[in-house]
C-alpha cells in the first residue's frame, strides 16, 4: 500500500477541520456525521457543533433539543440521539475521556467496530482496520470481492483484507487515505481509474468490473406509507404558530418534533373538535413525499386554522412553534422546509 501513501501525501485531503488538532472527541463527532452523509454536507454542521460543544463534557450537560436543532438537516437522527448519550456515559463513567481500547470504545453508544477503529487510528495512531463505505469500495473492486457486501461472509472478507492492508506504521495516514481514495477517485459512479495509484493491481479495472463491484445487495420491495400531518395554525403573541409535539424516542423521527400526526383526514379533524372545540377552516396542502432508508413517505399536510385555548399550551412534550422567532429544537427537514413555507407566506399576507 506504499502507492496509497505517496498518492496521500500529493492528493489527499490534509486541512479537514476534525484532521486539526485530531482528538478523539473531534475525530468521533466527524466519524458519526461522516455515516452516509458528503463530506462538503458536514462541513458546516461539523462547525456549528464544535463551536457550541467543543469537549465532551458541554455536549453531555446540553438539552437533547438543542442537540437536535444543530443536527437538523443532516438525517439518520439516531446518530445525534446516539452521541449524545455516549458524551452522558463517557462522563459518568470514564471522566469524560474516551477509552484507548477498541473493546471498550465499541461498549459506547452508537460505535462499531469501524468508527471505533478510525477514532483510534486517526487521533492516537493505533493499528485498527476500518471498514466505511469508501474503504469497503476501494477493497472490493481492488480484490475482485463479489456478492452482497451487507452478508456475513462477504463481510467477514472485506474485514480480513481491511485487516491485512492495514500498515502498522503511518496508521493515520493509510485510514485517512484509503477514505479519500474512495471518496475522489474509487467513486461508485464513474470511478476515475486512471488517476488511482492501485490501479495496475486491481482486479475491477483489469477486468473492466467497476460497475459489478462492489456487489449489490439484496433488493428488498420498498414499501411506502402516508399518514396526515395536522398543521393546527394560531396566532401567539402577534405572529403565525403552528402546533408541534415531541415524537416517541424510538422510531420514526426519534425525539424530534413534528405535527400531530394521523392516520385519516377525519381522525385529524376529530382530534381537532375535541382539543379545540371548533376551527376556522381547513385545507389540505400540496403532498411532501420523502424518502427514508427503508421507506417512502408521503405527508399529507392538514392546515387548520384554531384559537389558542388553555387546554392547548406550552409544555414537555408540546407547544406551539412560532414561525417568525422558531424555538432551538430538533425538527425533520421535510417539516422545517414546509414551516420555512408556510412563513414566507405569511409574511407575503402581512
Amino acid at each position: 500500500m506504499r502507492q496509497l501513501l505517496d498518492w496521500f501525501a500529493l492528493h489527499g485531503r490534509h486541512t479537514l477541520p476534525w484532521q486539526i488538532h485530531a482528538t478523539p472527541y473531534r475525530v468521533w463527532v466527524s466519524e458519526v456525521m461522516l455515516q452516509q452523509t458528503q463530506v462538503a454536507t458536514v462541513i458546516p454542521y461539523y462547525e456549528r457543533f464544535m463551536t457550541r460543544f467543543p469537549d465532551v463534557r458541554s455536549l453531555s450537560k446540553a438539552p437533547q433539543d438543542e442537540v437536535l436543532h444543530l443536527w437538523t438537516g443532516l438525517g439518520y437522527y439516531a446518530r445525534a440521539r446516539n452521541l449524545h448519550a455516549c458524551a452522558r456515559v463517557l462522563v459518568a463513567h470514564h471522566a469524560g475521556e474516551f477509552p484507548l481500547n477498541l473493546e471498550a470504545m465499541m461498549d459506547l453508544p452508537g460505535i462499531g467496530r469501524s468508527t471505533a477503529g478510525a477514532i483510534l487510528a486517526l487521533s492516537a495512531a493505533q493499528r485498527h482496520p476500518i471498514l466505511d463505505g469508501n474503504a469497503k469500495r476501494v477493497l472490493a473492486r481492488f480484490f475482485g470481492i463479489a456478492g452482497d457486501p451487507t452478508s456475513p461472509a462477504v463481510l467477514a472478507t472485506l474485514w480480513a483484507q481491511a485487516d491485512a492492508c492495514t500498515p502498522a506504521r503511518e496508521v493515520a495516514a493509510y485510514t485517512q487515505a484509503i477514505m479519500d481514495l474512495g471518496a475522489t477517485v474509487c467513486m461508485r459512479a464513474r470511478p476515475t481509474c486512471g488517476a488511482c495509484p492501485m490501479h495496475t493491481g486491481c482486479v475491477a479495472a483489469r477486468e473492466g468490473r467497476q460497475a459489478e463491484l462492489p456487489g449489490k445487495k439484496r433488493k428488498r420491495v420498498r414499501p411506502s406509507r402516508e399518514a396526515i400531518f395536522l398543521i393546527a395554525e394560531t396566532m401567539s403573541q402577534g405572529s403565525a404558530a403552528v402546533l408541534v409535539e415531541r415524537r416517541p424516542s424510538s422510531g420514526l423521527w426519534g425525539g424530534l418534533w413534528s405535527p400531530p400526526q394521523f392516520e385519516s383526514e377525519g381522525d385529524a379533524l376529530a382530534w381537532c373538535l375535541k382539543e379545540f372545540g371548533s376551527t376556522a377552516e381547513s385545507h389540505l396542502l400540496p403532498p411532501i413525499d420523502h424518502a427514508f432508508t427503508h421507506f417512502d413517505l408521503r405527508l399529507n399536510p392538514l392546515r387548520v386554522r384554531c384559537e389558542t385555548i388553555p387546554a392547548v399550551c406550552d409544555g414537555d412534550d408540546r407547544l406551539w412553534y412560532r414561525l417568525d422567532a422558531p424555538p432551538r429544537i430538533g425538527l425533520p427537514q421535510p417539516i422545517r422546509r414546509l414551516f420555512e413555507r408556510l412563513r414566507t407566506a405569511t409574511e407575503r399576507i402581512g
